[in-house]
């Protein structure tokens, strides 16, 4: 497992090291301490950062983009998220059938070598702790990156389902709106968390997905949003 002290943390995740230190102090982030020092296993914080993205300021997220501009160009979700890759609504009223058709969508983007993998590596990051946030909106996604067998490069996918389904929300909260994100790197992985995170915190953004008519509409509504993000 690939771990990080807490200076390489800082530069990460483009956080100041010594709020870092008191996080992992507080037992806030997760961390062990190796002699006498802290250590921050990727994985896990890549983990953490999924589930508190509702959390984190405009800045905060804007910095771990900042951090990671490589790869790919922007506008980053104009580059990931193909049309083809949009379903309103996503034929799926459970949490396994969600997963499914994600995936399916994003076999539109020809990116996808192995469903099953993929599919798998959704299941077991659901496994560890749902993916959905307060909203009803949920970031299925492997906890780590895909290899060269999965999938060919990385792809977006969104999809509205009819009805709100129980996906492991907040407090029982159902789950309507799903973005798949799978990436190759690290890198564009946290670079498209947080700018969904950011999106996800724009005033009325998700008020407009549920009221898109259909697929084109959503896709535009998704763009234009970015769009218009500072920064």
């Amino acid at each position: 497992m690939e771990t990080m002290d807490v200076e390489q943390l800082a530069g990460y995740l483009s956080r100041d090291a010594r709020e870092l230190g008191k996080l992992a102090s507080r037992g806030v982030l997760p961390a062990r301490k190796v002699n006498g020092e802290w250590r921050f296993a990727k994985a896990e914080i890549h983990h953490w950062l999924s589930t508190r993205l509702h959390e984190m300021t405009h800045a905060e997220l804007t910095g771990i983009e900042d951090a990671h501009t490589l790869d790919v160009p922007e506008p980053l979700l104009a580059n990931l998220l193909r049309p083809e890759c949009v379903a309103v609504p996503l034929a799926a009223s459970t949490r396994p059938s969600v997963l499914r058709e994600l995936v399916r969508l994003a076999e539109a983007s020809y990116l996808v070598y192995d469903e099953d993998a993929l599919r798998t590596a959704l299941q077991q990051r659901e496994d560890m702790a749902s993916t959905a946030l307060p909203g009803g909106v949920a970031i299925p996604h492997p906890h780590r990156p895909a290899g060269p067998g999965v999938l060919g490069d990385c792809v977006v996918a969104f999809g509205r389902t009819g009805r709100g389904i129980g996906y492991g929300g907040p407090r029982g909260e159902l789950t309507d709106l799903f973005f798949l994100v799978a990436c190759t790197n690290d890198r564009t992985h946290l670079r498209v968390l947080a700018r969904l995170g950011r999106l996800i915190q724009t005033e009325g953004f998700l008020d407009q997905l549920r009221e898109a008519e259909d697929a084109a509409t959503t896709h535009a509504i998704i763009l234009e949003a970015e769009a218009r993000l500072p920064g």
